[in-house]
C-alpha cells in the first residue's frame, strides 16, 4: 500500500471508528434535516466543516497553534449539542430559510475548526518526527472527507426509508435522532467537564 493509501485509510478508520463516535454523532446532527433530494447541500455542508478541520488539522500538526486536549475534547461535544439544538429550532419561510442554511455552512466551518484540532492529536501522535507532513496531511483530510460522507449517505438513506417510505413526519424524525444525539453528547460533556 502507498503511502497515501495508508494515511488515506487511517483518515476513514478514524472517522468511522466506533470509539470515536463524538465525530460520527456530529456528522449525523448535522445532516439529518436533510432529506435525500437534498444531497447536493449536505455534501457542501459536510465540506465547510472538512474545510474548517483541515485548516486546524494542518496549524496544530506543524504545531502553530497548540490547545489543551483536554479542552478540545470538552468543545467537541458542545459543537454537537449546539447542532442538536439548532435542528430542533422551528422551520422557517422560505426567505428566512435560505438565511438560516448560509449560517449553518458558516456554523459547520467553525465547528470543524474545533474537531481539527482534536484530529490533530491522533495524526501527531502517528506521524514521524523527520516525516514530510503534507502529503500524510492530504490524505488523512481526504479519508476523514470519505467517511463523512459515508455517513451521510447512511442517515440520508434511513431518512429516506422513514419518511418517504413509512411516512414518519420530518419532524418527528429530526426532533427523534436530534433529541438522541444530544444526549450522547450531554453525557460526553459530563464526562469531560472542565469546571
Amino acid at each position: 500500500m502507498t503511502d497515501f493509501g495508508f494515511n488515506f485509510q487511517l483518515g476513514l478508520e478514524h472517522i468511522l471508528d466506533p470509539n470515536g463516535y463524538d465525530h460520527i454523532l456530529f456528522v449525523v446532527a448535522l445532516c439529518v434535516i436533510y432529506g435525500i433530494h437534498e444531497w447536493r447541500k449536505v455534501v457542501w455542508l459536510v465540506t465547510a466543516f472538512t474545510l474548517g478541520h483541515s485548516l486546524t488539522l494542518a496549524l496544530a500538526t506543524f504545531e502553530l497553534i497548540q490547545v489543551r486536549t483536554d479542552v478540545i475534547e470538552f468543545l467537541i461535544p458542545i459543537t454537537i449539542l449546539i447542532t442538536c439544538a439548532v435542528n430542533l429550532l422551528p422551520l422557517r419561510q422560505p426567505e428566512a430559510a435560505k438565511r438560516q442554511a448560509r449560517q449553518r455552512y458558516a456554523l459547520a466551518a467553525f465547528f470543524g475548526l474545533i474537531h481539527g484540532l482534536g484530529f490533530s492529536n491522533f495524526l501527531r501522535s502517528i506521524l514521524p518526527r523527520d516525516a514530510s507532513i503534507w502529503q500524510p496531511l492530504l490524505a488523512f483530510n481526504v479519508g476523514l472527507e470519505v467517511g463523512q460522507l459515508a455517513i451521510v449517505g447512511f442517515v440520508l438513506f434511513v431518512g429516506y426509508l422513514l419518511v418517504e417510505l413509512l411516512r414518519v413526519p420530518v419532524r418527528e424524525w429530526v426532533l427523534v435522532v436530534s433529541g438522541m444525539v444530544g444526549g450522547v453528547a450531554l453525557t460526553i460533556v459530563q464526562n469531560n467537564w472542565l469546571f
